[in-house]
């Protein structure tokens, strides 16, 4: 596909009925928290067999002349995904077809970042291109490119004439003056859901499937908001909020963000009297008790599956079923390569098991 151009034009035909059979179909096959609790007593070895016997056996078996233990179940684990997530796109059409299509850009800003990251800390461009998940719009050879790139200032420029090109150029001289990664990060997030925006604009429509899809989006942007300003909360970092806000959602104004994150008691006040006050309640109070930012933003993780998983129900024929399907099925890559890496550094099965989004 073209960089940066979604793969057809809006037609306004659509197929969901079919696609979300087919979800269904493939849903009722992700691993459960008990395979998540199996896996995790398991050397990296017996992780990959369990796979094989399992979604992911034509990647294992693949794969495996090449690669063994954690390199073998994370390249399976990324090709797996995005093998799932074209095969959305093959099954869909009109409207459905290219909602997806921009929706999986996100899998372009995971892997933007996921270079970004690489050159920033002088990783080795196999290491890079590891963690790829290619079911964006990047092309194989742009991407590998960018991953062997010896500067930011290069794996930038090779993203000239596609959507992420001039909100990385236009956040380049934060990231020069602060030597953080976080400017560049955010221009991607911005541009992302701007353009998502954007789209359900073009579309038009207000019958309640795309109502609620438009709500699945601003809840995403929401619980992005939310990670962000925690993350600023906790750092004590002199940057200005506002500037990493990003618009859609419904949850804060950029004034209040200012405001907030100047006070965490505050913030987590304002989210429990949210419209999300019931889902993110558990994750709250992992957050005032234990004071952990990482697992609160699990917790958000699993908040917002459980939230696109509710909307789904309301209307089972949407596009929104299929957004939730995309979230369990990268909670399920994520997990299984977070108890990977664990096994792999030694952690307990008790730190790992703090390491995965569970419901």
């Amino acid at each position: 596909m073209t960089p940066g151009r979604l793969p057809r034009e809006i037609t306004g035909s659509a197929n969901p009925e079919y696609v979300n059979s087919r979800v269904r179909t493939r849903r009722k096959k992700l691993f459960d928290d008990d395979d998540y609790r199996k896996l995790i007593r398991m050397g990296t070895s017996g992780i990959a067999r369990f796979l094989e016997e399992s979604e992911y056996e034509d990647e294992i078996n693949t794969l495996g002349a090449r690669y063994s233990g954690v390199d073998l179940i994370e390249y399976a684990l990324n090709r797996n995904i995005a093998s799932h997530f074209r095969d959305l796109l093959r099954w869909s059409d009109g409207r459905v077809h290219d909602q997806i299509a921009k929706y999986l850009r996100k899998y372009d800003v995971w892997n933007i970042k996921t270079v970004l990251r690489g050159i920033y800390t002088d990783s080795d461009p196999e290491e890079i291109k590891t963690d790829f998940i290619r079911a964006g719009e990047l092309s194989d050879r742009v991407l590998d490119q960018m991953a062997e790139s010896e500067s930011i200032d290069n794996a930038v420029n090779l993203l000239d004439g596609t959507v992420y090109h001039n909100p990385l150029v236009e956040a380049m001289s934060e990231y020069q003056d602060t030597n953080a990664l976080v400017p560049l990060e955010n221009a991607l997030d911005r541009e992302f859901y701007t353009l998502m925006m954007e789209g359900m604009s073009a579309i038009g429509g207000d019958d309640g499937a795309t109502r609620q899809y438009v709500e699945f989006l601003q809840a995403e942007i929401d619980f992005r908001n939310t990670r962000n300003a925690l993350r600023l909360a906790r750092s004590g970092a002199d940057m200005d909020p506002a500037e990493y806000f990003i618009d859609g959602g419904r949850l804060f104004t950029p004034e209040q963000l200012r405001q907030l994150v100047n006070n965490t008691d505050e913030l987590v006040g304002h989210i429990r009297e949210s419209r999300y006050g019931e889902e993110l309640s558990d994750a709250l109070n992992q957050l005032e008790q234990a004071e952990s930012l990482i697992q609160f933003e699990h917790a958000l993780d699993a908040a917002l599956l459980k939230y696109s998983d509710r909307l789904a129900s309301v209307y089972p024929m949407s596009i929104t079923t299929i957004m939730s399907y995309i979230l369990a099925k990268e909670r399920e890559v994520e997990n299984i390569r977070a108890i990977a890496r664990g096994r792999e550094v030694g952690l307990s099965e008790e730190e790992i098991e703090e390491e995965l989004v569970i419901l």
